[in-house]
């Protein structure tokens, strides 16, 4: 999927290793790194990274804390990753532990048959699972080393497989070794290489600059958080803990509306006209049974928003079934709560109804400033955004054995605190009913053509900072209603959205 190096969860991507591996095998002492954390030149946290040789291993610890405030409310953010390797950078553990309202981990251990046994666990409930691993793919340690052996060569370009500890997959990254260059941090001028990681896939192409010491170190990591540059610089531990300015997300997320789109528009067909100023994000947004989308070039869209049919989309998979870390189908709460929700019907379109009027009225405290957070802590606290309605709603779903998936978009308000006319992010559910994907959203009622798609997965936060960052770089230009379809003159819209509007017609 999109953005897959998500700056929440920089961490186990920007290997911070503090200081190279000896080749004694003898214990050595912790050795730190502090860094800054900048967005757009203000400081939004800290990140501590502490390497130690034990015998025949090397143990980095990286600890990301960011002054997040969701709702005038603040909500810390904190995360923890370990990765455990032999000295010559061959994995062996890692861990990662989030902390914002609640907890969440994961862990993973190479077994001696080469193959990889995960354990993530939300809301004290754990999912086990066994994995093949990745051929080749890299923890910090690894990277280190292959950053190091690249720096003598200018102009090199060469291949790392990361491991991604928070969407538990490898990348295949491509990286440029820059040069050498003089580098202003906080506290001195060095001279650093500056190496350049790429992730291409159909739907982005995402980069990382690393400015790297002789070690092969990194002193420096640059990349863009909601369209914003964001840095994080080595200092001084006093640098590191400096006061911080809080970000609020949603403030940075929202994205203007060209104009009042009122309840009997959103009732009916939507077509808009889009711009994304980042030309690095190739697809920006999804098709889905109630979506169309075209690229007219040079970064502008166009979305068409159905209450119709367009049955475009493939059936499931038994994945789209299954419990997992964040849609803890098969936890006792979450089976009995879709039991009573579901009543008597066997019709699976009148029980996703049943199931979505439920959860509405069940999450009673409807705050921004808790964080993401999981269908089992939902069932338990009630309270939540649009993104805990939408995993309650999708796990209560599957326990009642129908496919579901979580959409992350856009939703239209007329206002928002202090704002008028935006879009704000926000996620809701498609499930598979009437042999094509439905949208239910528990958390604005129904689902309406004020919602625009940019991902979908299966619960994991780690789609929902994907999607969220690309806000930044998205401009609405044009919203037009079906009967302006046909108003406008032909020179003044795209044949993508005339063509549709014909289709609509028959």
């Amino acid at each position: 999927m999109r953005n897959r190096l998500a700056p929440l969860l920089l961490v186990p991507v920007l290997c911070f290793a503090p200081s190279p591996a000896r080749a004694a095998a003898e214990a050595v002492s912790p050795a730190t790194t502090w860094m800054t954390v900048l967005l757009n030149g203000r400081k939004v946290g800290h990140e501590e990274i502490q390497r130690e040789q034990v015998g025949d291993t090397v143990i980095t610890t990286q600890t990301l804390v960011m002054d997040i405030e969701r709702n005038y409310k603040r909500a810390p953010y904190t995360n923890v990753s370990r990765s455990v390797e032999t000295i010559d950078g061959k994995p062996i553990s890692f861990s990662m532990t989030t902390q914002s309202s609640t907890e969440t981990s994961v862990e993973g251990k190479r077994l001696p048959d080469g193959s990889l046994e995960l354990i993530t666990t939300a809301a004290g409930n754990s999912q086990h699972s066994t994995t093949e691993w990745p051929a080749g793919a890299l923890l910090v340690e690894g990277q280190r080393e292959a950053l190091q052996a690249a720096i003598p060569y200018p102009g090199k370009h060469y291949h790392l497989l990361v491991y991604n500890q928070a969407s538990l997959e490898a990348m295949d990254l491509a990286v440029e070794v820059i040069g050498n260059e003089r580098v202003e941090l906080p506290d001195r001028i060095e001279t650093l290489s500056h190496q350049r990681e790429t992730l291409r896939s159909p739907q982005n192409t995402q980069s990382v600059d690393l400015w790297l010491d002789a070690q092969g170190n990194i002193r420096k990591g640059s990349a863009t958080m909601l369209g914003r540059p964001m840095d994080m610089i080595a200092c001084s531990e006093t640098c590191a803990l400096a006061p911080t300015q809080s970000l609020d997300m949603m403030d940075s997320a929202m994205v203007d509306s060209p104009r009042l789109i009122t309840p009997r528009m959103l009732a009916d067909f939507l077509s808009y006209r889009l711009h994304v100023t980042n030309k690095a994000i190739i697809k920006p947004f999804i098709t889905t049974d109630e979506q169309s989308v075209a690229d007219l070039g040079n970064g502008e869209w166009q979305i068409n928003v159905y209450r119709g049919l367009l049955d475009a989309q493939s059936p499931p998979t038994p994945a789209d079934t299954q419990p997992n870390a964040w849609l803890q189908s098969d936890a006792p709460e979450i089976r009995r709560l879709a039991a009573i929700a579901a009543g008597d019907t066997k019709n699976k379109l009148h029980v996703m109804g049943n199931l979505n009027s439920f959860v509405s009225r069940y999450v009673t405290q409807r705050g921004l400033d808790i964080g993401y957070v999981s269908a089992l802590d939902v069932a338990r606290d009630r309270r939540g955004d649009c993104a805990q309605f939408a995993v309650l709603l999708a796990a209560m779903a599957r326990a009642q054995n129908i496919p579901t998936r979580v959409v992350i978009g856009m939703l239209y308000t007329d206002h928002y605190n202090n704002k008028m006319r935006v879009f704000v992010p926000h996620a809701w559910v498609i499930a598979w009913v009437g042999r094509r994907w439905r949208s239910f959203d528990p958390a604005a009622s129904s689902f309406d053509s004020g919602h625009i798609a940019l991902d979908i997965g299966d619960g994991n936060p780690w789609h929902f900072f994907n999607a969220a960052n690309e806000f930044g770089s998205i401009q609405i230009d044009e919203v037009y209603t079906f009967a302006e379809m046909y108003e406008i003159s032909p020179a003044n819209i795209s044949g993508g959205a005339a063509g549709a509007a014909g289709r609509s017609s028959r």
